[in-house]
């Protein structure tokens, strides 16, 4: 069946949360305690280990198969706008978030800015810190990162919620 990234994704996680549902059942209902004098088959939950590995096999075995699809989908799938693939633009985009934030701080300082604390004072001297770069220049790029980011993030999101794979459940 046809699937779009965005909904490979919900299937993912559906499945994930299926097989973390059944292991914690499992491990609450594979042992018990029962007290002395007391009639184990009365407090014996319900347990069924072979049905439960084989249900636990299924899960895994789709798992596998949804996985596989998006990591092909992922390296074959061509992000138009970007001339990248969607698993190489999944490792840009947190590069851009990162250039981003250095560009923010950078575009932050002053260009001649007073050193405080205790580390920095020696008596009656003054320190000052000086930003060697332009800051116009850091402003200008974090504009641009900023813009491509949210350019990357937009493409992404066409791409995962048109283009289809198969995957077969």
């Amino acid at each position: 069946m046809q699937y779009t990234s965005a909904q490979a994704a919900k299937i993912l996680r559906r499945l994930n949360e299926e097989r973390s549902a059944l292991l914690n059942m499992e491990a609450q209902s594979k042992d018990f305690l029962a007290s002395v004098g007391e009639d184990p088959e009365s407090v014996r939950p319900e347990y069924d280990y072979a049905a439960t590995q084989s249900k636990l096999a299924e899960l895994e075995e789709k798992i596998r198969r949804v996985k596989h699809a998006i990591s092909v989908f992922n390296t074959t799938t061509l992000v138009p706008e970007f001339g990248m693939t969607v698993d190489q633009l999944l490792v840009y985009i947190p590069q851009l978030s990162q250039r981003k934030l250095k560009y923010s701080d950078m575009m932050s300082k002053l260009p001649k800015a007073r050193e405080t604390g205790s580390a920095y004072t020696r008596g009656n001297i003054i320190d000052y810190r000086y930003a060697n770069y332009d800051i116009s220049a850091a402003e200008q790029d974090y504009s641009e990162a900023a813009d491509t980011l949210g350019r990357a993030q937009t493409a992404l999101d066409v791409v995962n919620n048109s283009l289809t794979m198969e995957i077969d459940l």
